[in-house]
């Protein structure tokens, strides 16, 4: 009885592994005698996600199907993932056709469960028939193709792990509505614990491939189920009230995550609004690459668009006075619906993106740069020019009293500013710390302010080194970006110009000439390119306010027109008349001066 018992497990594992070869494209025309004399000589087991499979330089041992699960593939000097094995599909080919060491180090990115079949056993079958050894030559060479071309990887679920920090959390709340969210863009899935404990790999991975999004609720502890999760995972989301004291996350979770190349991103739950200083002091504990704050459902929604990479990233260029005409391109993008989820930007642009990430609406917007620019001339506090034509103070008080003691990580929108080190000849990104002291290093224009000085580093205008830093944004990789270019092409140098010009115009051209060779490549990385018509505004004309945000108002809302694949929001409820929300800032304002 124990004989025919072993027999009849023997008999289904070789179905098994003959089904799992049948499966596999690059075998699809294998005679039945080719893939029971591979299944027979195959052996089957499993990889925990995060576990090795083989490193770039070791010698090849077999070649590896994937049965269920997936895959990660580095070169030597990627810090990226190169490629990714799907199930079906083979890996390890070209190592025994070429009989060389390993030129890639391959790992799992989920619980997989793979075949070998051992080089004797290919040898033996090539020997015997050319289709198979001709089949994995055409894999090798449509990889190095797909590799040349750099073709995206095909459409494949997005898996995120929720992970609270303690019991206190409603996180059936939290992801419900997540997932109700991501189902605005794709069928998605729900698991808990209760659910998918009994489970196998081989049903993790069928329900990746039926749907477009998988959510897993893992436990606030570092319990079975909460690791199975997080191995599964492309994105762990940490979920953390913003009041309590920050603790530690479940034990080794979020570096194993790292390590295989999965995001940890941290989102702070509010009650009414930001509690100032919880953002900085959870990222103390938290090693994540993006934080969100949750206070109402729009937060929400921001969050899954990020999380999916569905997001909306502006990045504004600096320009001087023509850095108004932002404010007519945000508040055409606003009422076309189109959703900012991320903003950057450098010099001018850095100011204008600070208020949308601080929250404050296209009148509060105007209102406060309208008293810092035009009512004052920010850059007339004149010296003796040591180092740069006015001492700077003015700029800073300035920056003091619109943005305060904000923090960079308190700030409703993820936001960045850039400034140019001259320590390092680098731009620097701006990502902590002291709102005012940030923008005030992105405008630190070279000879008309003092430069900042921090520890070491000397920090002037981003516009110098990057003045349109769309690649920065790209990094963050929140979806669609949209750049809008406000500065300035060329600066014509006739007798009739050279007489009307000073001393800061030129300076502040001269600044920008060094990022020009930049901010074109800037351009061509943008998904979207703004490039409002502004000839007539001259870098210094803060009185040219209304006419540049005018300019850039009327020429967005005609592009947008023209870009009906952006995407937008759902129409808002009712909205308060502008007229008495109009009075109503003004009434703040006028309280704070």
């Amino acid at each position: 009885m124990a004989l025919d018992e072993e027999q009849s497990s023997a008999g289904h594992e070789m179905r098994r592994a003959i089904d799992c070869l049948r499966d596999c494209a690059e075998l699809a025309e294998a005679d039945i005698g080719t893939l029971e004399a591979l299944a027979a000589g195959a052996v089957h087991f499993s990889l925990p996600a995060g576990s090795l499979l083989f490193e770039s330089g070791s010698t090849p041992d077999g070649v590896y199907l994937l049965a269920s699960g997936r895959l990660g593939v580095k070169t030597p000097g990627n810090s990226r993932l190169t490629a990714e094995i799907e199930r079906s599909e083979l890996v390890g080919e070209a190592g025994w056709l070429l009989r060389e060491q390993r030129s890639a180090t391959v790992f799992a990115l989920r619980d997989s469960e793979l075949l070998l079949v051992p080089n004797s056993v290919l040898d033996a079958i090539a020997a015997q028939s050319t289709h198979f050894a001709l089949a994995l030559a055409r894999l090798c060479a449509r990889r190095l193709r797909r590799s040349n071309r750099q073709e995206a990887d095909k459409k494949r679920a997005r898996v995120f792990a929720i992970v609270p920090n303690s019991v206190e959390i409603d996180i059936a709340n939290v992801a419900t509505r997540l997932v109700a969210e991501f189902a605005r863009a794709g069928r998605t899935e729900l698991v808990w614990d209760a659910r998918a404990s009994t489970h196998t790999a081989g049903w993790f991975n069928s329900i990746e491939e039926q749907n477009d999004y998988v959510v897993y609720v893992a436990d606030p502890n570092a319990s079975g189920w909460t690791r199975q999760c997080c191995r599964q995972a492309d994105v762990i989301l940490l979920v953390a009230p913003s009041v309590a004291h920050p603790k530690p996350w479940p034990s080794g979770i979020a570096e194993a995550a790292l390590a295989r190349g999965a995001r940890v991103e941290l989102a702070l739950l509010h009650d009414e609004r930001i509690e100032t200083g919880a953002a900085t002091r959870w990222l103390r504990a938290s090693p994540v690459a993006l934080h969100h704050h949750i206070v109402d459902a729009a937060d929400l929604g921001r969050l899954a668009r990020l999380l999916t990479r569905r997001g909306v990233g502006l990045v504004l260029s600096g320009g001087g006075a023509r850095g108004f005409a932002h404010l007519g391109v945000i508040r055409a993008l606003r009422e076309a619906r189109v959703p900012i989820d991320f903003v950057g930007g450098s010099s001018i642009g850095s100011i204008i993106a600070a208020g949308v990430a601080v929250g404050w609406s296209d009148d509060e917007m105007c209102m406060r740069y309208r008293r810092s620019f035009v009512d004052t001339n920010p850059v007339n506090d004149y010296t003796f020019p040591w180092v740069a034509l006015t001492r700077g103070r003015k700029v800073s008080r300035l920056l003091q009293r619109e943005y305060g003691e904000v923090l960079i990580e308190d700030l409703r929108r993820p936001f960045f500013c850039v400034s140019a080190n001259l320590t390092t000849g680098r731009a620097l990104e701006h990502r902590e710390g002291r709102l005012a002291d940030a923008l005030r290093a992105s405008v630190a224009i070279p000879g008309v302010m003092p430069p900042v000085y921090r520890g070491e580093d000397v920090l002037v205008d981003g516009a110098t080194i990057n003045n349109l830093p769309v690649d920065i944004m790209q990094t963050h990789a929140p979806g669609l970006v949209i750049g809008s270019d406000v500065g300035a092409d060329r600066f014509a140098l006739g007798r009739r110009t050279w007489r009307s010009i000073n001393i800061i115009q030129i300076l502040m051209h001269a600044g920008m000439v060094n990022s020009a060779s930049t901010e074109a490549l800037q351009r061509e990385l943008a998904d979207v390119l703004l490039k409002p018509p502004l000839a007539n505004v001259d870098l210094l004309n803060w009185r040219a306010f209304d006419r540049a945000i005018q300019a850039g108002y009327d020429y967005a809302r005609l592009a947008l027109e023209g870009l009906p694949a952006i995407p937008r929001l759902p129409v808002a409820a009712g909205r308060s008349s502008r007229s008495s929300l109009t009075a109503e800032l003004e009434r703040r304002l006028a309280a704070t001066i």
